[in-house]
């Protein structure tokens, strides 16, 4: 079995594409999507569309979510921009996303922890810093999915991970295809060392164990952060092209 596990979109559809050809080029034999498809100053409509195409079983991350249910004056610039580029019809759909799903037997996709879609499940803040999540934390955020021989797919940090949980199970982050930062704060703390690449992974069950592909993508991140420049976000140009926070630490989104 092998299953191509994508997340954390954020409407960038040039990074998208490039990982749904290498994709292909590799053969899967299904493809899950873990989330937050569209949150950006980029391409949501386009990637909303191209998405809806392709009709991948996705989970709805933060994002998602909150496209619908945040006040206007609660949701970053990041977000209004993508309410904005979508219609009603099309935010209903991704606020109708499930928050978890079995993508297969013991395969349980979700986007933060089973439970709760905004919050990391591999990481925590310590000293301003994403680290990884003490061992007692992690047993409690995965609760009953913590099963022996399992796989838990999660994304929400944008971060490449693959992880031996309590019980024995295995928990996989395919990493960010569009956005090497955090989409509701370019500037923030403990992201300073990424890279500009389009990110996935690819499962794969082999005599009874479960091992990942971790793959990072060149792609024209030039063009994205153009795209980011042209609608008025240079922070999310900057992290765009480069992985990282712009320099003077500019805030917001």
């Amino acid at each position: 079995m092998r299953l191509a596990v994508i997340s954390d979109i954020h409407g960038n559809l040039l990074a998208l594409e490039t990982v749904l050809a290498d994709i292909a080029e590799r053969g899967v034999d299904a493809i899950v999507n873990l989330g937050d498809c569209v949150t950006s100053p980029l391409w949501p409509r386009e990637t909303f569309e191209r998405l809806a195409e392709l009709d991948l079983p996705t989970v709805r991350g933060n994002h998602d979510r909150w496209i619908v249910e945040k006040a206007e004056a609660e949701l970053s610039p990041a977000g209004r921009f993508a309410r904005e580029a979508l219609t009603a019809a099309q935010r209903a759909t991704l606020h109708a996303l499930p928050p978890t799903l079995e993508v297969a037997p013991d395969i349980l996709a979700v986007h933060g922890t089973p439970t709760d879609d905004s919050c990391y499940l591999l990481e925590e803040m310590t000293d301003g810093r994403l680290a990884p999540a003490p061992r007692a934390t992690l047993a409690a955020r995965l609760g009953a999915a913590a099963c022996a021989d399992g796989v838990v797919l999660c994304g929400h940090s944008h971060r490449q991970a693959i992880v031996q949980g309590p019980g024995g199970c295995t928990i996989l982050n395919p990493g960010s295809v569009g956005c090497p930062i955090f989409a509701d704060n370019p500037a923030a703390p403990g992201l300073e060392h990424r890279s500009p690449h389009a990110r996935y992974a690819i499962l794969t069950l082999r005599r009874g164990r479960w091992g990942a592909e971790m793959l990072a993508l060149d792609y024209d991140w030039d063009a994205a952060a153009r795209r980011a420049t042209d609608n008025g976000r240079a922070d999310w140009a900057v992290a765009l092209a480069t992985g990282m926070v712009a320099a003077d630490g500019r805030q917001g989104s």
